[in-house]
Parts: C-alpha cells; sequence; structure tokens
C-alpha cells in the first residue's frame, strides 16, 4: 500500500481549510490502495518522512516565504532523507495574503535540492479560499495520490 504523507503548517482558519481539503483529495474512494498519514510540520519526523512514498506540503507564505515551521521540517529531514527519498512525489499548496511567490520558490528549490519530483502544479490561493480553492487543493492531494496508487510517482 502506498503512503502519502500530508505535511502542513495550519495557523489560521484559511489554512485549516486548505488541509481539510488536501485530506478530502487523498481520502477519495477511488484512491482505495492509499494510506495518508497527516503530519504539523513541526512534528513530522525523519521516520514519517522516510516511510511516505510521496508528500503534499502545505504552508502559508509569511513575509514572502514557507513558514517557519515547513522550513523546519526541511531542515530535519534535508540529510536523513538526501538519498532515501529521491524520485519520490510531491506537491505544494501555499495560502497567501499578500505574495506566495517566494514561498513557492523555496519549497520548490529544497525539494529539487532532495530529487523530489513535482507531480502537480502548485496551487497558490490568496485571500479567503472559497470552493474553487478548497477543489483545487482536493485535485492536487488526489493526483499525487493517484499517482502513487498507480505507481506513476
Amino acid at each position: 500500500m502506498a503512503r502519502l504523507l500530508i505535511v502542513h503548517h495550519t495557523p489560521s482558519p484559511a489554512t485549516q481549510e486548505l488541509l481539510e481539503a488536501a485530506v478530502e483529495g487523498a481520502s477519495d474512494e477511488l484512491l482505495e490502495g492509499l494510506e495518508t498519514v497527516v503530519r504539523p510540520a513541526l512534528t513530522c519526523s525523519e521516520v514519517d518522512a522516510l516511510e511516505a512514498d510521496g508528500y503534499v506540503l502545505g504552508t502559508p507564505a509569511n513575509i514572502g516565504y514557507m513558514s517557519g515551521a515547513l522550513k523546519h521540517f526541511f531542515d530535519r529531514i534535508y540529510y536523513p532523507c538526501l538519498e532515501a527519498t529521491q524520485r519520490r512525489s510531491y506537491a505544494v499548496y501555499v495560502h497567501g495574503n499578500l505574495d506566495t511567490t517566494g514561498a513557492v520558490r523555496a519549497v520548490q528549490s529544497i525539494a529539487g535540492a532532495l530529487e523530489w519530483r513535482e507531480v502537480h502544479e502548485p496551487v497558490e490561493i490568496m485571500g479567503q479560499p472559497g470552493e474553487a480553492e478548497r477543489d483545487a487543493v482536493r485535485e492536487l492531494a488526489g493526483t499525487v495520490g493517484a499517482a502513487l496508487e498507480t505507481g506513476l510517482a
């Protein structure tokens, strides 16, 4: 069974809505062979990352960058996972009030250094998420899950 790890930092109601959408997308009834594990970025361990087959990353954009919590996750797992997780699939969603560009670029840079493969374009949400934004995050998580389950990831 493929394992999808959703690593998130959800300090606001908006990011909580997006996390719930990601979990819903990964829990689609068509993804029968997928186990989804959800971990806050500050407590997600190296073992969690090593045991996963792919990743959905969720973060707010803080002062033009990913959250410190997600950066802490990357700092914690980087060397233990550097070789062991190469070519694993990932996707990222980012919520911001002003700009998400720097946060997306930072996540892509670190994921690229880990040699993870981006299997869905980043979902960038500005302001209060509506149904279209939640649907986009559901699709993102479902796409990563389907790639893992079918072995295309």
